[in-house]
């Protein structure tokens, strides 16, 4: 049965607005350890107690996933900091550095001399559904 400190092995299949957006098919079960915060602290709640061979659907809102969208996570930046600018697009994934620090950002906006940045989880603000199979508890 889970619990803090289990260590599971799920199969999973994550949808978002009707669209599967990740799963563990074809790459074998996702492994966690139960209470260390390794995935969404939703789902991890809504495991606890499961056994090996038990299967559930799964919904998990905004804030216990990614987080509900920050609006102050939006940052305007020079067309002319960005390289390759004028083959980006709305929805492209870019990098970002900030000294040590790396991030990901998605377009947002893109206008004659300013590209939008979003650093919000491309997740941010959706509710997730799960469909889950526990393989393992140790």
């Amino acid at each position: 049965m889970i619990k803090d400190g289990s260590k599971v092995a799920i199969d999973y299949t994550l949808t978002v607005d009707g669209q599967v957006v990740d799963s563990s098919k074809g790459r074998g079960p996702l492994e966690y350890e139960s209470g260390a915060g390794q995935i969404i602290i939703g789902l991890e709640k809504a495991l606890l107690g499961m056994k090996p061979g038990d299967k559930t659907t799964v919904e998990v809102e905004a804030k216990e996933a990614y987080g509900e969208v920050n609006k102050d996570a939006k940052r305007k930046v020079p067309k002319t900091s960005i390289q390759n600018a004028e083959n980006l697009k709305v929805g492209d994934v870019v990098g970002a550095s900030n000294g040590d620090q790396h991030f990901r950002a998605i377009i947002s906006k893109i206008d004659e001399k300013e590209v939008e940045l979003d650093f919000n989880h491309p997740l941010a603000g959706k509710k997730l559904t799960f469909e889950v199979a526990i393989v393992s508890v140790k």
